[in-house]
């Protein structure tokens, strides 16, 4: 089994309407790899960001169909990651890693 390194675990924050009302609540969205866990997010973030993690969720989103112009059209499934962090810390997602 390869060992991920540990900027192959998060591939790239979610920025949505959705998200942008969370980070009020001090949480961010990130997409991340599908062999990601909590204990493995959580140490990653506070590594690389240097912020303290309270809490990590995480949803799977399952490939679905949809139909396009009359055709089904496959749109692919993905893991993400809803990141709490301590009260005071954030994360500028502007700046990049």
């Amino acid at each position: 089994m390869e060992k991920l390194h540990l900027y192959d675990k998060i591939l790239s924050p979610i920025v949505t309407e959705k998200s942008t009302n969370l980070s009020e609540q001090n949480k961010i969205m990130f997409k991340v790899h599908k062999k990601a866990n909590k204990k493995n997010l959580k140490s990653n973030i506070e590594k690389i960001f240097k912020v303290n993690v309270t809490k990590v969720n995480i949803i799977n989103k399952k490939t679905r169909f949809k139909t396009t112009r009359g055709k089904k059209v496959r749109v692919k499934g993905y893991k993400k990651a809803v990141i709490t962090l301590k009260k005071g810390q954030n994360i500028d997602l502007t700046t990049g890693i």
